[in-house]
């Protein structure tokens, strides 16, 4: 049985005022429903959906990219485009901590063939030139062909420098790479290091960008790049399962997310560092805050009391272990947030 079936069982029977389990837990507001139920709709196969083709142009040109295609999940747009870079047999090479490799059930193995190379990461999250250089493999028969590079911004919350970033991509693209970009909290990075997206999106040829999570979208990614690999990217989508129909109700969500939700990322970001500071007063163990994450390790035998104290004051936290990670979103006002301080104070006090 889990050690937390009983906790989640308390939880779903409590008014939940606070959720920091994720920022996919995010509901649409009343303006995003509006959008949503006000969309110009068509069929996204045939390419006559009007609101998913106005939401990839839209995306594209803020990322200074040739083309983008609406997919359902993160999940997908990173496996579509390692399909659409490497051909069966081949290799992409991936920080050892990064989604493609660790939480995305090794899709791009078990579905395309592509061999999934891990290399270790540097103590910022970042990958190093010199692992990246070692991890190419020669023309040699015994081995698969190096065909691809995989990075990540942000990483377990952190925004990796961009001056790092562009270093890595450097170095694939030297060696004949070519270069994907998980930016499932894409705009979260670009907030951190105060950039331009183009910024970010310049290091990578394809960019994934995840509108369900910071921006608070109820679905989807888009997938940017040339208009080459967007088009091999479109026949695997189809491949896997993802072609929609009359998809422009949910992509009228991300361009009211990207129009309205972007700018206030900095609001989750300033939140997550006061949570992080109050907890640090709290002397309640180990704290650390990057982006909009916090991420806390308790005595382990607070773990399960912590939770069951939480839910009594409509707070939800991971059930992570030894370290919990809690994340700030657009849904936690500061009533949510006072609501979560008060029942760590009376826990820890």
């Amino acid at each position: 049985m889990n050690l937390y079936s009983q906790v989640e069982t308390n939880l779903e029977a409590t008014n939940t005022v606070c959720d920091l389990r994720s920022d996919t837990v995010t509901r649409p507001c009343g303006d995003m429903r509006k959008a949503m139920a006000d969309a110009n709709v068509g069929d996204d196969v045939y390419g006559e959906d009007p609101t998913v083709n106005r939401l990839e142009q839209t995306l594209a040109e803020m990322l200074g990219k040739e083309a983008g295609m609406f997919v359902p999940s993160g999940t997908q747009s990173n496996l579509c485009s390692v399909m659409a870079h490497c051909g069966r047999g081949e290799e992409a090479i991936v920080g050892d901590q990064y989604h493609i490799f660790i939480d995305e059930a090794a899709g791009a193995s078990v579905l395309a063939g592509v061999a999934l190379f891990p290399v270790p990461l540097e103590s910022d999250h970042s990958v190093s030139p010199i692992n990246i250089k070692s991890a190419i493999k020669d023309d040699d028969p015994h081995c698969p062909i190096s065909r691809l590079l995989c990075l990540e911004n942000t990483v377990h919350g952190e925004a990796i420098a961009l001056d790092k970033m562009q270093a890595a991509s450097s170095t694939g693209r030297e060696a004949g790479l070519n270069v994907h970009l998980d930016g499932a909290r894409f705009f979260n990075a670009v907030t951190a290091l105060g950039c331009e997206p183009s910024d970010l999106a310049g290091i990578a040829d394809t960019v994934s960008v995840c509108l369900s999570k910071g921006l608070g979208t109820p679905m989807g990614s888009v997938l940017t790049g040339p208009k080459h690999l967007i088009a091999r990217a479109r026949r695997n989508r189809k491949i896997l399962g993802g072609g929609m129909r009359q998809a422009g109700f949910a992509a009228a969500a991300g361009l009211y997310a990207l129009k309205n939700n972007i700018n206030r990322l900095k609001e989750d970001h300033e939140r997550a560092s006061y949570l992080a500071s109050e907890l640090k007063r709290m002397g309640c163990g180990k704290v650390r805050q990057d982006t909009n994450m916090v991420f806390f390790t308790p005595d382990i035998e607070d773990h399960v009391a912590l939770h069951t104290h939480l839910a009594k004051h409509g707070v939800k936290i991971g059930g992570q272990n030894p370290t919990i990670r809690m994340v700030l979103h657009k849904d936690i006002d500061d009533g949510a947030m006072g609501a979560a301080l008060l029942g760590f104070r009376e826990f820890f006090a």
